[in-house]
């Protein structure tokens, strides 16, 4: 697409934006593009693909990346992630470390800035959840951060209260390269609506269960068309599971847990699709899913794309 007919000039990039699990990647996506793009869970490590949101304003598009938490990999769907996230900084305009202002300082952040030597765009420190620290601890924070690397900007905001999150955004602005507008000013991600429908039915499953089961978890869409012309869109997915006990914990007694998981799993559905849907859900165990290839093929990692 060519760059706007008028006389100002029009700006566009790609923007990774990187940290530590749970620092607040997707809350921050989420709120910049105005709707749910990217699930948000208080469990570490709750993205795992690349989630690309479009944000369109009159002079400029800026097209944020946001990747899975940096962490150490436990088994092969963990390397998978971690690959997703470092070689994403080799392909952007600009760089979002964000970090968790109420954590401070952590070892997963020294090998993220290890990472960052090697980058040669602009790289901003982001500090998120300033609203649950004492402004004095901020500037505190601040100057730790400042010594370990020369960020270009050092921007503190709450994703979740929406605080500085438009000044943030205006000096990403002055910071990408003239371009052209890559995606329609109307188009907020460049995912298919399966992917979202899959990661909005892994959302409510986070929400609802504790200890291993949220990890051991993936969704695969089986089906999903309109009823003849009736505005009904039928959608069946699979919740696959690791072992069979936590096949009955999604299921739950009487099969509970899992109306819950489709009940709140179908409200969101229905709210990205403008559509009344019927959902329906099916549970499979496929043992040891995440450390075998083939699996996460068929699940939707793929390493070839990254």
């Amino acid at each position: 697409m060519s760059k706007q007919a008028n006389h100002t000039s029009y700006k566009s990039g790609f923007i990774s934006i990187i940290g530590r699990p749970n620092v607040g990647k997707s809350t921050f996506l989420n709120r910049v593009i105005g709707q749910k793009i990217a699930i948000m869970s208080d469990k570490p490590q709750t993205t795992r693909n690349k989630v690309q949101g479009v944000y369109t304003k009159e002079n400029a598009q800026m097209i944020f990346i946001d990747t899975p938490g940096i962490h150490k990999p436990k088994h092969k769907l963990g390397d998978f992630m971690m690959k997703v996230a470092v070689n994403t900084l080799k392909e952007v305009d600009l760089v979002l470390f964000m970090v968790n202002a109420e954590e401070g300082y952590g070892r997963g952040d020294e090998f993220i800035i290890e990472k960052l030597k090697g980058v040669k765009t602009p790289v901003f420190l982001v500090i998120n959840k300033i609203d649950r620290i004492h402004p004095d601890q901020l500037i505190e924070l601040i100057d730790q951060y400042k010594d370990l690397h020369p960020f270009a900007e050092v921007v503190p905001i709450s994703a979740l209260e929406g605080n500085n999150v438009e000044r943030l955004l205006d000096q990403i602005e002055g910071n990408l390269p003239e371009g052209p507008q890559y995606y329609p000013a109307d188009q907020v991600t460049d995912h298919p609506e399966r992917f979202i429908i899959t990661e909005l039915i892994r959302e409510k499953v986070l929400h609802l269960t504790r200890e291993e089961v949220p990890h051991s978890i993936a969704v695969v869409m089986d089906k999903m068309e309109r009823r003849g012309d009736k505005d009904i869109i039928d959608v069946m997915a699979t919740i696959i599971v690791e072992r069979d006990s936590q096949k009955g914990i999604i299921i739950g007694k009487r099969g509970a847990l899992l109306k819950e998981i489709g009940k709140r799993s179908r409200q969101d559905i229905e709210n990205l699709l403008g559509s009344q849907v019927y959902l329906e859900l099916w549970v499979k165990v496929q043992k040891d899913w995440r450390n075998k290839l083939s699996n996460l093929r068929d699940f939707g990692f793929r390493e070839d794309e990254y």
